[in-house]
Formats: C-alpha cells, sequence, structure tokens
C-alpha cells in the first residue's frame, strides 16, 4: 500500500478555529502560536491537522474573511519554520455540519443543493488559490464527517467534482477523502471518485465507542457517570455498547471479528486496507483517540493497539487532540510510542 508520504504521525489542532466556545478573534489569536507548533515537531510529530469552519473564512453571506486566512497562513509558515506539514480540513461549510449538538441541522440537504455546493466549492477554490504554491507542505481535506449512510452516492459525485475543480489549481497537492457514517474505516470501500496520484482515502477511529466516548455529554443516551477499562472482552463492549443509539454502538458488533487487541483493529481496518491497495491509494486516520475521562493506563493500552495496526501497514494518522476537546492527553509525548 502507498505511504501518505510526510503525513505519517500527527496531532489535530481542534478547538482552535473550529468547534470554539464562541466567535473570539482573542481566542483565535492566542490558542494556537508558534511556541504550541515548535512543541508538537519536537516531539517528533511530522505534521499538524487544522480544522476550520467556514464562520473563520467567510461570513454569512459568503464574503472572504481576510483574518480567518491569516490564522491559516500563519500555521503553515510556522510549520515550516519547524519542518512540518499541514492538512487544511473544513470541519463545517455553510449549510452542513456533523456536530451532534446541533440537533436542528438537515445533514441531508447540502449533499443535494446546488446552491450549497456551489458556495462550498467557491470557498475551497480560493483555499487552493493561497496555498497552491505549497504542494510538498500542505493538504487539503474537503469536508469533516459525513454522517449519513444514504447520502453515499450523492457524496461520491459531490467529491468528484470538488477533485476536478481542485486538480485545475492544485494539480499536485494531497487530496483526503473520508467515506459516509462519520467518516467510518468501514465506509472507505464505498468510495468512488476519480483516481489520481495524490489522492488519499481517510477515515475516523473511536472504537470501541464505548470505550473512547464514555461519559462523553454529547453522546445520545451516554450515561455521564460510565465508565469502562480497556481492553475488556468483545461481548463486554457488546453489553455495554447497549446502552447507545444504535447508529452510535460501533464496530464491536461486526461479525467475524477478533477480540480485543490490536487483531481487532487488524480485522475492523481489512476492508479499507484492501480498497486502498487495489486503488493504489495511500490510506490516513485523520482522527483517532480515548476521551480524558478514561483511564489513563487504559488510553495508553488504547494507543499501543491501534498504533501497531497504523505502523504494520504505513497507515498516517493524527491524535485527536492537541489541546482540550475533551481529548487531550496530559502527556503529548506518550503517543508517539
Amino acid at each position: 500500500m502507498k505511504i501518505f508520504e510526510g503525513f505519517q504521525q500527527g496531532v489535530n489542532l481542534g478547538g482552535w478555529i473550529s468547534q470554539y466556545d464562541r466567535y473570539d478573534e482573542q481566542h483565535f489569536d492566542t490558542y494556537i502560536t508558534e511556541a504550541d507548533i515548535k512543541k508538537i515537531a519536537d516531539l517528533g510529530f511530522d505534521h499538524v491537522r487544522v480544522p476550520v469552519d467556514y464562520p473563520v473564512l467567510e461570513t454569512e453571506d459568503g464574503q472572504l474573511k481576510e483574518t480567518g486566512f491569516r490564522y491559516l497562513e500563519a500555521c503553515r509558515s510556522w510549520c515550516e519554520a519547524h519542518g512540518m506539514r499541514m492538512l487544511i480540513d473544513l470541519h463545517e461549510c455553510f449549510g452542513y455540519s456533523f456536530d451532534p449538538l446541533k440537533k436542528d441541522m438537515d445533514r441531508k440537504k447540502f449533499f443535494y443543493d446546488e446552491e450549497l455546493q456551489a458556495r462550498f466549492f467557491k470557498l475551497w477554490e480560493e483555499i487552493a488559490r493561497r496555498f497552491a504554491d505549497h504542494a510538498d507542505q500542505v493538504a487539503f481535506e474537503p469536508l469533516n464527517e459525513v454522517v449519513l449512510y444514504e447520502v453515499a452516492d450523492a457524496w461520491n459525485k459531490l467529491a468528484a467534482s470538488y477533485i476536478e475543480r481542485m486538480r485545475k489549481i492544485v494539480p499536485d497537492s494531497y487530496i483526503v477523502l473520508g467515506g459516509v457514517c462519520y467518516n467510518s474505516v468501514t465506509t472507505v470501500p464505498l468510495l468512488n471518485v476519480p483516481i489520481d496520484d495524490k489522492l488519499v482515502y481517510n477515515f475516523h477511529c473511536y472504537e470501541p465507542f464505548i470505550f473512547t466516548h464514555q461519559g462523553a455529554y454529547w453522546v445520545n443516551a451516554m450515561p455521564k457517570d460510565w465508565r469502562i477499562g480497556y481492553p475488556k472482552t468483545l461481548e463486554e463492549y457488546r453489553e455495554a455498547g447497549r446502552k447507545l443509539d444504535e447508529n452510535l454502538a460501533g464496530a464491536v458488533y461486526t461479525e467475524g471479528i477478533r477480540e480485543i487487541g490490536e487483531g481487532f483493529f487488524e480485522d475492523l481496518f481489512a476492508p479499507a486496507i484492501e480498497k486502498a491497495t487495489k486503488d493504489d491509494v495511500p490510506l490516513y486516520c485523520g482522527e483517532y483517540g480515548a476521551i480524558d475521562l478514561a483511564d489513563d493506563e487504559d488510553r495508553l493500552r488504547w494507543l499501543h493497539d491501534i498504533h501497531g495496526v497504523f505502523r504494520k501497514h504505513g497507515i498516517g494518522h493524527a491524535l485527536w487532540n492537541y489541546k482540550g476537546k475533551d481529548f487531550e492527553m496530559k502527556d503529548l509525548s506518550l503517543a508517539m510510542k
């Protein structure tokens, strides 16, 4: 399987210019600085994934905000100064959000609405133009976590159009594309877009979900005081997962997978690895992590298992998260082991 060169071990900058508590330029100016990028580089990470929400880059009526683009450009220059690469991820666009806390969001409309898509393309073409001279350093991810399985075909059509438009501006830059069902690894085989030498298949992994999201306030039906260790048996996680909505219970219910450990992740990733190998496309895990409510030693055991499979197959990855957002690690250096 091909390797996503320069993007093998990274960390997310979530909570900076995406998923912030409120639009606050003082927060944007201070939450992530060059000192943070230097720290990340010094620890041995080779890239950062930078989620950004559309209100940072454009007004509600679609006018560009130069201040927002300056944050992206500043991050790029800091990364360059410290020998790192950068993946720009549009975490939320006008008309679409994955965020489960946005209860009134129509998560289907965007994939069939030509006006919303035209605005999406316009913003991305602007991003591409501004970073077109940095093909070796900056990669692009069109949209974070398409939620609904039912839009898989529409997403393929939209993504194909995105690739075609972007290639006119950034022919030599990496484009990182994930599937549906919150970017589940199980939906990578559903991707059906034009393939080129700089396309990367992307997935997120928070499995077993009942462990990685234990006590998470944003998860429907999750008891806030629920705690569970790692590793447990598949049956224990399956039984615990019955507390959750069916569509959140996760991959522990997949038939024919091995018990929890490296074998579990190996089996879970196998169809995506097969798809990537067949298409000669690198595979990348843009988000993975365990909530800070979990026991620290359990989190480290979980990281050891998933890292073992990443490294065995050359799957690039970016830990969620560098700072805050309920997934921060007290000692980020431990994520390098």
